[in-house]
């Protein structure tokens, strides 16, 4: 049985100078088992594929434009009833304006198929360290009392907390096809530097100062009492530094994980001075 390919009109004109050669000397095969011969002629607006039986009638396959589309060109051929061979083509269309044209082709050649490239497989670990780096953490907000923008005073306790909107958990999520994994950061822990050499570590945000605590009470939870002013200091202040401390946890994929360590860090200067007192006689 023959089937047409595409090719361009140089391939075909080369194909047919040979087929011309070939059936002068191989018979070809036909429906039927029939000795075939024949060849394929082509013009503007068609083309055509005979075969003949040796000793009998030719067997024409006409290419002419169908009325299913402009471009498009359609098969006919003899019915089989008659007795005669029939040529049945694969009905693939072609423009020889645009320099096209169709080689027959013997049943049993199958196109060759493409591989299809397979999708690498991403690991649970690398969307979880997607979702890890998509995180935003807050910065710090250093409050005090007294208040971080008045004097503090030698041997006045100080108190410290982070500002409660900056002390909160943040989350993102990371996708792929077929998997998602969450990660969710936390604050746990706030290292104060206090410029004068001292720091303090407090496992929360530390307590706000309000009225009903004593003037002279300590912070429950994270304080500090300087022991010398800062006048001398460049600018008479101290550089007062906190680092928050983060921990990560992910899942996803029924896996999960822990990332520790984050430090998102503040820094400020605060003044610290002596009060002298003063005796009145």
């Amino acid at each position: 049985m023959l089937t047409v390919r595409h090719v361009g009109v140089w391939t075909l004109v080369s194909l047919l100078g040979t087929l011309d050669v070939m059936t002068a000397v191989l018979p070809a095969q036909a429906d039927e088992q029939r000795d075939l011969f024949g060849g394929v002629s082509c013009a503007v607006g068609g083309c055509e594929v005979r075969a003949e039986v040796q000793g009998g009638r030719a067997a024409g396959v006409g290419r002419q434009p169908s009325a299913r589309s402009q471009r498009g060109l359609s098969w006919r051929g003899r019915s089989a009833s008659s007795g005669r061979p029939t040529i049945k083509s694969d009905g693939w269309e072609f423009d020889l304006g645009e320099g096209m044209g169709i080689l027959p082709r013997f049943d049993g050649e199958k196109p060759k198929k493409s591989k299809t490239k397979h999708k690498r497989k991403v690991s649970v670990e690398a969307v979880a360290r997607r979702a890890v780096e998509k995180l935003t953490l807050p910065k710090p907000v250093i409050r005090t009392s007294p208040d971080e923008d008045d004097v503090q005073v030698v041997g006045v306790p100080t108190w410290m907390w982070v500002q409660r909107s900056t002390w909160v958990p943040v989350t993102q999520t990371a996708e792929v096809p077929g998997l998602t994994v969450t990660a969710t950061a936390r604050p746990h822990r706030a290292v104060w530097s206090m410029g004068e050499g001292g720091a303090v570590t407090c496992t929360g945000p530390g307590t706000p100062y309000s009225g009903k605590f004593r003037p002279e009470e300590q912070s429950p939870d994270c304080g500090y009492t300087y022991r010398m002013s800062s006048l001398a200091e460049p600018g008479r202040k101290f550089a007062v530094s906190v680092q928050v401390g983060w921990d990560v946890e992910w899942h996803g994929g029924g896996r999960a994980g822990r990332v520790p360590g984050l430090v998102i860090a503040a820094e400020r200067p605060i003044e610290v001075d002596e009060v002298q007192a003063v005796v009145v006689r």
